[in-house]
């Protein structure tokens, strides 16, 4: 079998599947959720071991180490994929719930009900966790899913994915509904986004050149971010302590994830007392400062910016730098650089606040916290398939709910329209 008949039969599966899905119950999906959880806790000695192979094949990839990070599996992240799961099980079935309903004065019911997308493409790179989040959310929508994981996890992705499709068969999920693509020829990502007539949305989570890409080609909708140039501000009333706390997560807690900070922004007002205490900060978790020339004369370690480093999602220990005279000058530079994703601001005052919230347009924006919190498990949705900086259908982390559409049902009582 060629690579196109190969990803037609799978799309074709899927599809089939997907028709199949609105007659599994919630108790079903819940327990499919549970017995991969338990599966997982089972062999969690079998999923370090085939992680371990992926770990050790990383630098023949060219994997950068913030990038071998998200690539690793350890007992405290396989507590997290079964935890995520479980979680995602506690969560109402969204499938068939009214949203909204009207009677109107001839007597006819109109009811806005909730029902699944269809079949999910998913391409991913890396972070093999994401294969059961990606499933777990999918499936609890009652869609379901081709999962396309990136050649660098081969093996970490195919045995969770058996462990999916085993917990499947066991719980009476229809057949297919979970399906890991096991080529890893380029062209089977292309056969699939030339199939809008099989699948119903693409999600891509990687690479911005990745999601570029799918964004071109794909004949289906796609809900995607392309890059996550997170920026923290830093105001006059910010308080000093908080101030350095939250940057310092935001930047330096995981560097190489979408909703780590790439850049500061400083109200000049503070700069001269705070900025030497955050870079001294910075520098002790060897992260590069680069300035604009007012940094650069503030602070001797940090070396000029260019306009393309207050553009770069640097993934690594870098970060931007940019003095402002202005809460305004700071907006006016975060929606000029930013890529819609996340934003914070690190205020006492409530106006500041109000207007930063307002004005700034990204998908999330933070006051007082961490830029880490945009995402699905910390924003109560139990995980996320991905964050979209798009503005239709689904924006900010995507749950259960952003993985479904609707559709009317209509009751009556023999009324005809005149």
């Amino acid at each position: 079998m060629n690579i196109s008949e190969y990803c037609l039969d799978m799309a074709t599966r899927a599809k089939t599947a997907s028709l199949q899905m609105p007659g599994v119950s919630g108790a079903q999906k819940n327990a499919w959720l549970e017995r991969t959880a338990q599966l997982i806790e089972e062999k969690k000695d079998y999923l370090l071991f085939e992680n371990q192979k992926d770990i050790a094949a990383a630098p023949d990839f060219g994997l950068t180490p913030a990038e071998t990070d998200r690539l690793l599996l350890n007992p405290k992240r396989l507590d997290e994929i079964v935890t995520a799961l479980r979680e995602i099980a506690m969560f109402p079935d969204p499938v068939g719930s009214i949203i909204e309903s009207t009677i109107r004065p001839n007597g006819i019911e109109v009811q806005k009900v909730r029902v699944p997308l269809g079949v999910v493409f998913f391409i991913y790179e890396s972070r093999p966790n994401v294969t059961t989040d990606a499933a777990a959310i999918c499936i609890k929508s009652g869609n379901t899913v081709i999962l396309r994981g990136g050649k660098e996890a081969v093996n970490s992705n195919k045995a969770l994915a058996d462990m999916l499709s085993h917990a499947a068969e066991e719980t009476g999920l229809p057949k297919n509904a979970v399906q890991l693509v096991q080529s890893t020829d380029r062209n089977a990502v292309g056969e699939f986004l030339r199939m809008p007539d099989k699948i119903t949305v693409t999600i891509p989570r990687g690479g911005e050149s990745l999601i570029r890409r799918v964004t071109a080609e794909a004949m289906m909708p796609v809900i995607k971010h392309f890059a996550g140039n997170c920026h923290v501000y830093i105001d006059q009333f910010a308080d000093p302590d908080i101030a350095e706390k939250v940057l310092i997560n935001s930047k330096c807690q995981r560097m190489g994830v979408c909703n780590a900070a790439e850049s500061l922004v400083i109200h000049q007002a503070v700069a001269d007392s705070l900025l030497p205490r955050l870079t001294n900060s910075l520098l002790q978790q060897n992260i590069e400062l680069r300035g604009c020339p007012k940094t650069c004369s503030l602070i001797p370690e940090a070396v000029p910016a260019t306009d393309i480093d207050f553009k770069t999602e640097f993934h690594g220990p870098v970060i931007s730098v940019k003095i402002v005279e202005s809460l305004r000058e700071a907006i006016d530079h975060i929606n000029c650089y930013s890529d819609g994703h996340t934003e914070a601001i690190i205020t006492k005052d409530v106006n500041s606040a109000r207007e930063f919230t307002s004005r700034i347009d990204s998908s999330a924006v933070m006051v007082n916290t961490s830029t880490r919190f945009n995402d699905g498990g910390q924003f109560g949705l139990g995980a996320e398939i991905g964050i979209s900086t798009d503005k239709f259908h689904a924006r900010g982390p995507c749950g259960i709910k952003e993985l479904t559409t609707y559709k009317y049902v209509v009751y009556g009582n023999g009324q005809i329209r005149e």
